[in-house]
């Protein structure tokens, strides 16, 4: 195993999760990064699945996908699963408002108390993959 050493900064916290209008609020420090992303209609949210931080849930590698309504057991690499050695989240999200350093989103399925790792443009041609080939079972459930 290679000796690599990294360090995350999270750059900010889902203030509420509600799922009409999520808040997350990006941290003073951050808040200059924010420029220009009222431009675009959706952004992509990395997020840390803290409640799942346990030695337990990081030492998972095989889950039966939840929420879909094909009980196939599948290794963590292949599913969203935010049972994971890293418990690192994404999701597109909707940009609804922003205001200072709070975005107003739709479509964010992390909890209140979540750290915020990222956010990202969502730009559909670097994005979207229209033919992208994926397993029978993703088709039975709702969006990740």
């Amino acid at each position: 195993m290679m000796n690599m050493k990294g360090q995350l900064h999270f750059i900010g916290v889902v203030e509420n999760a509600n799922k009409q209008e999520e808040k997350i609020k990006v941290f003073p420090e951050y808040c200059s990064g924010l420029r220009g992303i009222d431009a675009f209609s959706h952004a992509i949210v990395l997020y840390w699945a803290h409640l799942r931080d346990t030695k337990k849930e990081r030492s998972i590698l095989l889950v039966f996908p939840r929420r879909h309504k094909r009980n196939v057991e599948t290794g963590v690499f292949a599913c969203r699963s935010p049972s994971r050695p890293n418990p690192i989240c994404l999701c597109v999200v909707e940009l609804v408002k922003v205001e200072e350093c709070t975005l107003t989103v739709k479509g964010l399925d992390a909890f209140k108390g979540s750290p915020v790792i990222d956010i990202k443009p969502y730009i559909p041609g670097a994005d979207s993959v229209p033919n992208a080939r994926v397993p029978e079972w993703t088709s039975k459930g709702p969006p990740t």
